[in-house]
């Protein structure tokens, strides 16, 4: 697929807004976020300021708030035309896009603005990761080597479990995965219960490749879908300095699964990081995730500085 990142945008079904026409659509909102938040939310090397969640987050909860409000508006009007009293169910949203490029800074800041919302509605992370065959079994099947491909996820549980959160199921135990590991955890598990809002964060939610042999994909569950792009140079950077970072950092603790590269020179940490973006994430991206960045309702689209620059959002 060719990586002309103005493909399907001109005269297509999205309105573009630079930052400082998207920080000035928030007319509605203010919250009281702390520097000592930030700590909490952004990851490895991906720079976070009380700046970008003002400018680009705020506007983002006023609109996913709308929304939000909407889908409850239906859901009474809905259950009054039926004669029915059914329980609300979940406003699901779905954030994809490349490894490195952001993900899940941008999931867990948007889990913490959006939970200040007028009325405080509870609000979960799941992240896809958790989904993943634990590596005895991408071992078996001899695909370790393409953890994060579509076929190395157990797609029928993750259907499963947002079959259930939109089928009024109180609570479903999802698999918890360790980055220190690499591996599913076998004897953790995250309880979702019953949130008001679930995020579901994730490079593979918006591919409609399926692996389970029938026509329902992640995405139908989603109420909102947002991809987070970038440059492919870019994100190929964000993913090598990351490495180099981690390599200092957390490959150093000896249960690390990547501990044998702790004693690696710079060099040879560059060489081992650009082999697996060229070797793995690459086609990864080219293949499965960036194909799908069109079917999102809302595109955030990041600069050199890792902060956004544009936002795309589809046309109602």
């Amino acid at each position: 697929m060719s990586l002309n990142r103005k493909e399907g945008v001109s005269g297509g079904p999205f309105q573009l807004f630079d930052r400082n026409e998207w920080r000035n659509l928030n007319g509605q909102f203010s919250y009281d976020l702390m520097q000592s938040d930030i700590a909490n939310l952004h990851a490895l090397n991906e720079p976070l300021t009380i700046e970008e969640i003002e400018d680009i987050y705020f506007p983002l909860a006023h609109l996913l708030n709308i929304m939000l409000q909407e889908t409850k508006q239906v859901h009474v009007n809905v259950n009054g035309f039926l004669q029915k009293h059914t329980q609300k169910l979940p406003f699901i949203i779905g954030i994809a896009g490349s490894v490195a490029v952001g993900k899940s800074t941008t999931a867990r800041v948007l889990q913490k603005v959006l939970s200040m919302l007028p009325g405080k509605p509870k609000v979960d992370l799941v992240t896809t990761d958790g989904f993943l065959y634990p590596n005895a079994t991408l071992i078996e099947r001899g695909i370790l080597n393409r953890k994060g491909f579509p076929e190395s996820y157990d797609t029928k549980l993750l259907l499963n479990f947002l079959a259930a959160m939109k089928s009024g199921e109180e609570c479903f135990e999802v698999p918890m995965y360790s980055h220190v590991e690499y591996d599913i955890l076998k004897d953790r598990k995250q309880l979702v219960h019953q949130p008001e809002i679930l995020i579901v964060e994730g490079i593979n939610v918006l591919q409609v490749n399926s692996t389970t042999g029938n026509n329902i994909f992640v995405s139908d569950y989603f109420d909102y879908a947002i991809y987070v792009d970038a440059d492919e140079a870019d994100i190929m950077d964000w993913y090598i300095n990351r490495f180099e970072s981690l390599r200092a950092t957390s490959f150093q603790n000896p249960d690390s699964y990547f501990h044998r590269f702790a004693n690696m020179n710079a060099e040879e940490s560059l060489a081992m990081a650009t082999n697996i973006w060229n070797e793995i994430n690459k086609p990864n991206l080219r293949e499965n995730i960036l194909p799908t960045r069109y079917r999102a309702d809302l595109i955030l689209e990041k600069g050199s500085h890792h902060f956004v620059k544009n936002v795309r959002v589809r046309k109602v």
